[in-house]
């Protein structure tokens, strides 16, 4: 049960009494940052995969001892969606010191992508509300933030995309 509840709540950073879901998408951002610098988007959206596998289950087991659906406290599901998030959003390899130059996009994709999947996450638009509010279990609580995660990615690419059509990075 322990290291149950030490995965689902990303560390214990889901006790955290204030905005459980940000504190879960800010623990999860270096993480996520981490692996894409060292092993690439592919692994990040590998990993973001297993991981969301491996929670749907958890959770469901979660839920049938605490009889309760989407615990606030469990912050698997934010730490997936971001990681999808910063997997699709700069969808190239690039190491660290690529990260120290602004023209290319990618310390903004990422400050751009969590700023998304977070505003998806919590106004929980079009289909992404559908699922949260109409999916029981572990695949209602990852689905959401998955979905939003994709959508997050997507949002900070196409923002990217819009920057160099526009001229103002050279």
């Amino acid at each position: 049960m322990h290291l149950r509840w030490f995965f689902l709540t990303v560390g214990y950073s889901g006790l955290s009494p204030k905005a459980p879901g940000t504190a879960g998408t800010l623990v999860s951002l270096p993480l996520g940052v981490a692996i894409l610098l060292y092993l690439g988007p592919q692994t990040l959206f590998l990993a973001a995969i297993l991981i969301s596998v491996i929670a749907i289950k958890q959770i469901n087991i979660h839920e049938s001892i605490s009889l309760h659906h989407d615990d606030s406290r469990i912050v698997i599901d934010e730490l997936a969606g971001m990681w999808f998030a910063l997997s699709i959003a700069p969808g190239i390899g690039f190491g660290f010191q690529e990260l120290l130059h602004w023209e290319n996009g990618i310390a903004l994709q990422i400050f751009l992508s969590f700023l998304f999947f977070r505003i998806y996450d919590i106004k929980k638009p079009s289909i992404i509300g559908r699922i949260d509010r109409e999916t029981k279990g572990g695949l209602g609580v990852m689905g959401d933030d998955i979905v939003a995660g994709f959508a997050a990615g997507i949002s900070s690419a196409l923002i990217w995309q819009v920057i160099l059509k526009s001229g103002l990075i050279a």
